[in-house]
């Protein structure tokens, strides 16, 4: 290491106390982060691209530094899924500097890795406070039955009002109308339990009724519309 010829000329004053980084917590324990390898814990995260049109969540769940479980979420932007794919694949056994120093093609995407390393070096994860942290395969506790990503597509107009088109139960077909045209409830297929009847065997005509539902007071409604075409 060279040192300038004013720090060389400089005595020794000796140093105080040094107590090291203040204490984090980490899977139910208080561990003072030294190295990469002395952080664990999971965690979730939002990232957006540079235009915004397109947004990443991202959940890690990290063992003493190293990536053990990425479940990569996207939406707006259908170059994202295919970013989504690598990065899934890519992020898995990497250590979380590593992980933030990789190309993971989309924007989003690397904002979201870098928001998840803020959060978890400053001790701000799921697991700070659980036992051992959660087991790999967490992150898929998110999706719920079916395994699918739980979205939310609604739009509006001044002139026409609002359409409802997936919420978390799934696609919605119908929407249900009181006498003063206002959304009471809505039927919805979910197309991951569709999927599921379909893989053992039923028609998809039994599969699509057998995975429908209602919300509300569909029953009661006055009217009924398609939100996509009415």
């Amino acid at each position: 290491m060279n040192y300038t010829s004013e720090v060389e000329n400089m005595c020794v004053v000796a140093k105080g106390p040094n107590h090291g980084p203040a204490p984090i917590p980490e899977e139910g324990k208080w561990v003072k982060a030294y190295e990469i390898k002395d952080i664990s814990g999971f965690t979730h995260g939002i990232g957006w691209c540079a235009p915004q049109q397109g947004a990443c969540k991202l959940s890690l769940n990290i063992k003493e530094g190293i990536i053990e479980e990425a479940l990569v979420e996207t939406i707006g932007c259908s170059g994202m899924t295919h970013s989504a794919a690598m990065a899934a694949e890519i992020l898995p056994g990497k250590t979380i500097l590593e992980a933030l120093n990789t190309d993971l093609v989309c924007d989003a995407i690397n904002t979201a890795m870098r928001e998840l390393f803020l959060q978890i070096v400053y001790g701000r994860s799921q697991s700070a406070f659980s036992d051992d942290g959660l087991s790999v395969g967490a992150g898929l506790e998110d999706l719920g039955k079916g395994l699918r990503s739980q979205v939310g597509t609604m739009y509006g107009t001044k002139l026409k009002g609002a359409r409802y088109l997936e919420m978390a139960e799934g696609y919605v077909t119908r929407l249900a109308l009181d006498n003063d045209n206002q959304i009471i409830g809505y039927e919805f297929v979910s197309l991951g339990k569709m999927t599921d009847f379909i893989k053992k065997g039923d028609s998809p005509t039994e599969a699509y009724e057998k995975a429908m539902g209602t919300y509300g007071r569909f029953a009661d409604a006055a009217k009924y519309i398609d939100p996509r075409k009415e």
